[in-house]
């Protein structure tokens, strides 16, 4: 699936090991026809972390997801990166980068000039941006397919060119949105490993929404449990597994006592 890279931070600054990178202070969303879809939201993101929102369907986790993107207002309360409002934080760092839970690729380009497309935006110079572009699809395994269109890929190949979009522009902050979730479960174990080697080699801070607590245990350092609606943090559960991760580790006993626990608080909800 991915292959090895070679993954330089170029310019971007990078925040020290264990500096917190992302606030959310008491965060709630409102909306015109009176639905609270958040309320109450507190919790911190260090550098180099890998954490994990889980929660019923129609919580606002993808809500949550897309305010600290700087994709929305917040109705109360406050998100920051590294100080900053999201907004301000992706318009001058140009360092976070999100994947949808759909791949959202323009149809008109290429898989190649699709992965470009951000660093074209940020009047990256042709060579490097089409150096950078390649790289990060040999990352993904589609070096094959990059003067193709998206209507010539799979679902799962439109996600992984998604992905590798994401990679091009080397964030110090990726947020996904259930990326691996049309996948079927062998390609989607697999690039879960391979999306941790990725991040380890980067030394990049993830925040993750899924609805498989499986994938959530395996990934994460920590994991919140979101309640129903309004959405707010009612658990957080450490992994306290090593990395890297072996896909064996899925069957330990350590492993899925830590399931246990996610799914015990998303049960109590």
């Amino acid at each position: 699936m991915f292959a090895a890279m070679d993954i330089a931070a170029g310019s971007v600054k990078r925040a020290q090991p264990g500096e917190v990178l992302v606030t959310a202070d008491g965060v709630g969303k409102a909306y015109a026809n009176g639905t609270i879809a958040l309320r109450h939201v507190s919790f911190e993101v260090k550098q180099g972390e890998f954490v994990t929102i889980v929660g019923p369907s129609g919580c606002g986790k993808s809500t949550l997801l897309r305010l600290v993107a700087g994709l929305g207002s917040v109705s109360a309360g406050s998100v920051s990166i590294c100080g900053l409002p999201p907004e301000r934080a992706r318009r001058e760092c140009h360092d976070m980068a999100f994947v949808f839970q759909d791949a959202t690729l323009l149809p008109w380009r290429t898989v190649l000039r699709n992965v470009e497309l951000p660093l074209q935006l940020s009047k990256v110079a042709p060579a490097e941006r089409r150096a950078r572009a390649v790289q990060a699809l040999a990352t993904v395994g589609l070096t094959d397919v990059l003067r193709e269109y998206p209507r010539q890929l799979s679902g799962g190949m439109k996600m992984r060119v998604s992905i590798a979009r994401a990679l091009a522009t080397q964030p110090e902050l990726l947020l996904m949105d259930e990326p691996f979730a049309a996948l079927d479960e062998l390609t989607r174990s697999r690039l879960n490993v391979e999306l941790l080697r990725i991040v380890a080699l980067a030394g990049w801070t993830v925040l993750f929404v899924t609805h498989n607590v499986f994938e959530a245990v395996f990934l994460s350092s920590r994991v919140l449990v979101m309640s129903r609606r309004p959405g707010r943090i009612v658990a957080e559960v450490p992994v306290d597994l090593p990395y890297p991760r072996d896909p064996a580790i899925r069957t330990s006993l350590d492993f899925n006592m830590i399931v246990s626990k996610v799914t015990a608080a998303l049960s109590e909800e």
